[in-house]
């Protein structure tokens, strides 16, 4: 039952055959007998009710196109009255008063939330390790990290807690997850998806995009928290489309596999299993040619300067004084201030904190912060002329898989370095997802990442459905 996808599913409910309750008890006892991996913070506690409730409408043919799907969301996603923590402990006890659009989307198509998944703290991290309340461990090898940011709305996926996941990719806090633990993760094009309610940590990297085990799951719910919000004025309104229903397509792409992508650093297993692929692809017709995006090698330090610029300022709501932690004993506000984010902000939001503050100061803005922003510019240009030529671009997801808990935390760098495959599509704005395409020996999932123009994600999911029917053993 829990490979079934969404439409199928819904249609198996319609007619008697599975009961969605029994669906969502299934999830629940999997969640309980797996609590080891530290996937959620929060759990539904009404999803009895709202399962018969749900099955009741589908039967009756008043059902909305989400009807029995369970999804879990990341805790930086606002749900009204369920606690929403952003996995720090400024926030452990905030109740939010209003619900993010792209959740309450998924809500009026009557999808059944079923928790809040653990993410690093304010989705600053590549592991999961720096949550407030845990790190979140690998399904596939419990000794090893999810990814992060995302890592229990991956795991949750990954691990069949439920049937898709909310996240939120930054710097590649979606694909890179979903690579490491053997799922789909799409990042959308900026602004194709609302932000309101997503809890900014830099402004104008944040995208909301959905973790799935199948194409068609990923299109559906692409399609349905897609579109213009009022509340939220980074959000383009673009034409509806209905990426679900035109999955299957006879195009011929013409793929680019860019060589700076393919250097020193990728793991052997990885390059080899992308080569694989890319042989297949070759006999089907599909046209791959080298390209060159050449300020790739300024991705990182570009991005790990504008993000932390823009978390500095985002962070500096979080002071005790209006929601949230406050320190007990101040003599002043000043010491209230600094007492409350000392003591609440986990380390690694305290050093993005510094580092952002640090170029926004005076003396270091021209030279951090506005060449960074002239970089950015660079990199998208590269994109920009690389889509005249091709319509997807192919490169691995991140450089190896899954590395073990422990393995990088006190190493930023190469913390760091292991999103130096994903920071670029953020600093462009483009679409970009992983696809599992395998294994390595230790067992561990390896991700290839499909790359298409601004607001082009037919394309991505066309390709991406046309591998997972014809070169793709998933299900192991």
């Amino acid at each position: 039952m829990d490979y079934l996808n969404i439409r199928d599913k819904r249609e198996k409910i319609r007619r008697g055959e599975i009961s969605l309750f029994e669906n969502v008890n299934y999830f629940q006892k999997r969640i309980e007998s797996n609590k080891d991996l530290n996937a959620f913070n929060f759990l539904n506690k009404n999803l009895k009710e709202e399962s018969f409730k749900i099955e009741k409408k589908i039967k009756e043919g008043k059902a909305g196109k989400l009807a029995g799907a369970v999804i879990s969301i990341k805790d930086i996603l606002s749900v009204k009255d369920i606690p929403m923590t952003c996995c720090s402990n400024i926030l452990k006890d905030f109740i939010p008063i209003y619900t993010a659009t792209a959740v309450q989307k998924l809500l009026d198509e009557d999808a059944i939330i079923i928790g809040k998944t653990n993410c690093d703290e304010f989705a600053m991290g590549s592991s999961n390790e720096n949550s407030a309340f845990g790190e979140v461990k690998n399904p596939w090898d419990r000794e090893r990290t999810p990814g992060g940011s995302s890592g229990g709305s991956a795991v949750s996926v990954a691990a069949r807690f439920c049937d898709a996941s909310l996240g939120s990719d930054t710097g590649g806090s979606i694909r890179q997850p979903a690579a490491f633990t053997g799922v789909f993760g799409l990042k959308p094009t900026y602004g194709r998806v609302s932000r309101y309610g997503l809890t900014a940590f830099a402004s104008s990297f944040d995208s909301v995009g959905p973790f799935t085990n199948n194409v068609s799951d990923a299109a559906l719910i692409l399609e349905i928290i897609s579109g213009k919000d009022e509340k939220d004025s980074t959000s383009e309104e673009v034409e509806e489309e209905r990426f679900s229903e035109n999955l299957e397509s006879e195009r011929k792409f013409k793929i680019g596999i860019p060589k700076e992508y393919f250097g020193e650093g990728l793991q052997t297993e990885i390059r080899e299993k992308i080569n694989s692929v890319i042989a297949s692809i070759k006999s089907t017709g599909n046209e791959l040619v080298e390209i060159s995006l050449p300020h790739t090698e300024y991705s990182i330090a570009t991005y790990y300067i504008l993000t932390t610029a823009e978390a500095s300022a985002n962070l500096a709501r979080y002071d005790g004084v209006r929601y949230g932690y406050r320190s007990a004993e101040n003599k002043t506000l000043e010491e209230m201030y600094v007492n409350t984010r000392s003591e609440s902000f986990g380390t690694e939001v305290k050093r993005r904190i510094m580092l952002g503050t640090y170029v926004l100061s005076a003396g270091y803005y021209d030279k951090y912060y506005d060449k960074a922003q002239r970089v950015r510019r660079l990199i998208k240009e590269d994109f920009d002329r690389a889509f005249e030529q091709v319509d997807l671009i192919l490169a691995p997801t991140a450089p190896s898989t899954a590395f073990k808990l422990g393995e990088k935390i006190s190493d930023p760098l190469q913390m760091y370095l292991s999103d130096v495959y994903t920071v670029s599509a953020n600093l462009a704005g483009i679409p970009a997802m992983n696809i599992p395409i395998g294994f390595d020996g230790n067992g561990l999932p390896i991700g290839m990442q499909l790359m298409a123009n601004l607001f082009n994600e037919s394309e991505i999911l066309q390709f991406a459905y046309f591998l997972e029917n014809n070169f793709l053993d998933l299900h192991r």
